[in-house]
């Protein structure tokens, strides 16, 4: 059984002043339905944030549904579609029904029936080939509810626990079993942020805000021969186990994320076991650039830029460190971009740092960051920052809770911000 592991599309992501993606997603599309037909993939998984909010636009739909047609083409039997925190799960399952027609599995949220998680797919013989238990983003709704009184500590704890019961129950189910007896493999999918695994600053938050690393490798089931996992966006090995995987975001989605290395990840299984895992690099159309350094430093930096292995026009994230005045900054920088204008556009501006203020920060634990760099749940920390830890720590905590009903109350306004 030949497997492909991707997540994190984030399908209609605007990029900072209201650049959209569409290009680029549609370009990694168009690649994934070349390699999953070249590589003769069985199966393929998509490990949550299909979308970039709760309430796509009509192009993002459009991105999906129409890449979904051509995969009837390609060869591939089954798609599994997880729902990630950024997803509406209703609106993923509205067309559930009408997907399994075309033998595509979406499991936007947790079901009522866990059993529906649980999906059987056959090999090209006919004959059983893979056991997929589809986890979805656990909710909080999904794992625990709230208990009065609890320390932070007990509600990590139970948090912990609820996710990790949820894993277990689906890997001792019946159905699971039996097939791992009878050298079928396993693969259980996941959206969540594990133990061990590295965010990238101020692209992926932790979906359970105050207790990061919720759940950690030792959590998951030993029946799993392999966990296809997603929100994080730099691809990395869980706990040192290799099984346990994200593969990570095909597109870059921030300038924290402009050196990662895309990719989507071929699992070959041959029964039940551990799959051979293969890592197939994701051509990046366009180049997300950092220009930070001295006014001389970034001039000269602009100029050497050389983007002709890009199919568009790349973009920049420009900071400069100088004592004139913002004024002739913004006139000396935006003039190497004029020379450069078919290469590289800067869509947040030209950020100006006195170098004066750069070195006396550099003396500051405290990163420079403008309000509008910050998240929501950023700024909050940094305002509890100076209390006591235990005090900090249950804020936060609480914070969080609200944050989190707030944002399953009101996609509209809460969906789209977080990482």
């Amino acid at each position: 059984m030949r497997v492909l592991h991707t997540a994190d599309w984030h399908l209609g992501q605007h990029f900072l002043t209201g650049q959209e993606r569409t290009t680029e997603q549609q370009a990694f599309l168009d690649w994934l339905l070349l390699t999953v037909q070249a590589q003769q993939i069985e199966v393929l998984v998509v490990a949550g944030d299909i979308f970039d909010t709760q309430t796509p636009s009509y192009t993002a739909q459009e991105l999906y549904y129409t890449f979904l047609v051509k995969m009837q083409a390609t060869g591939c039997r089954d798609i599994v579609v997880v729902g990630g925190n950024h997803d509406s799960p209703t609106m993923l399952n509205a067309s559930r029904q009408l997907l399994r027609q075309l033998r595509i599995h979406v499991v936007g949220g947790v079901p009522t029936d866990p059993t529906e998680q649980i999906l059987n797919l056959n090999g090209a013989d006919g004959r059983p080939g893979l056991v997929v238990c589809a986890v979805p983003f656990l909710r909080d709704r999904d794992i625990r509810l709230a208990v009065a009184g609890e320390t932070p500590d007990d509600r990590q704890l139970r948090i912990r626990q609820s996710i990790a019961g949820h894993y277990a129950a689906l890997a001792d189910h019946e159905s699971v079993r039996r097939q791992r007896e009878q050298d079928v493999p396993v693969l259980a999918t996941g959206h969540l942020y594990a133990a061990g695994g590295e965010a990238r600053e101020g692209a992926e938050r932790d979906v359970h805000i105050g207790g990061l690393g919720l759940i950690g490798a030792e959590h998951f089931p030993a029946a799993f021969d392999y966990v296809a996992l997603g929100h994080l966006h730099r691809p990395q090995v869980v706990g040192g186990r290799a099984h346990i995987r994200y593969s990570g975001s095909p597109v870059p989605l921030s300038f924290t994320e402009a050196d990662d290395k895309q990719q989507v990840l071929l699992l070959e299984f041959n029964g039940a076991g551990a799959p051979t895992i293969t890592s197939l690099p994701v051509p990046v159309t366009r180049r997300l650039q950092r220009f930070h350094g001295t006014l001389e430093e970034v001039e000269a930096d602009i100029l050497a830029f050389d983007n002709s292995a890009f199919q568009f026009v790349a973009w920049a994230d420009v900071l400069v460190r100088s004592d004139e005045t913002p004024a002739e900054v913004q006139r000396r920088v935006q003039a190497v971009l004029q020379l450069q204008k078919a290469q590289v556009l800067a869509p947040r501006g030209v950020r100006h740092q006195r170098a004066t203020e750069a070195a006396d920060l550099a003396e500051s634990t405290m990163p420079l960051a403008l309000l509008h760099e910050l998240t929501v749940d950023e700024v909050f920390s940094r305002r509890v920052a100076s209390l006591p830890p235990e005090r900090a720590a249950a804020l936060s905590a609480t914070f969080g809770e609200l944050r989190q009903l707030l944002a399953e109350a009101d996609p509209l306004a809460w969906g789209g911000t977080d990482g």
